[in-house]
């Protein structure tokens, strides 16, 4: 199952909100606390796990444009800020109850939740 996502706020810092998209279907979250784009995009794939897990998904791909968040789930990171720890560790949990979880990068143009996102304000 392939499913998109993407988090954002403004002001950067303010107030959260994600989007994630699966199946011709946007999940969008309006407010999810205080933060920055980076907490942002984390919660967003956070997201798209619980989004995952409750459609019953076993193989899912995750698609967003935040390449340091893909890129530290990924373990490509040089090192990855304690501020962001948190959310890796909660990433691990989440994705131990799936067969398989793939997160892959995507442009911003072709990331159907940040499509979404846009079109709801953030």
């Amino acid at each position: 199952m392939k499913i998109w996502f993407d988090g954002g706020c403004r002001p950067n810092p303010g107030v959260i909100e994600t989007a994630v998209f699966t199946g011709g279907v946007v999940y969008h979250r309006a407010d999810r606390g205080q933060g920055d784009n980076n907490d942002a995009e984390w919660l967003a794939l956070l997201d798209a796990l619980a989004v995952a897990r409750d459609l019953g998904a076993g193989d899912v791909v995750l698609l967003g444009d935040s390449a340091m968040v893909v890129d530290q789930v990924r373990g490509r990171a040089r090192r990855i800020p304690v501020r962001f720890g948190g959310y890796l560790a909660q990433f691990r949990v989440l994705a131990a109850g799936f067969d398989r979880v793939r997160v892959r990068h995507v442009a911003r143009s072709h990331n159907l939740a940040g499509i979404a996102l846009s079109q709801n304000g953030a």
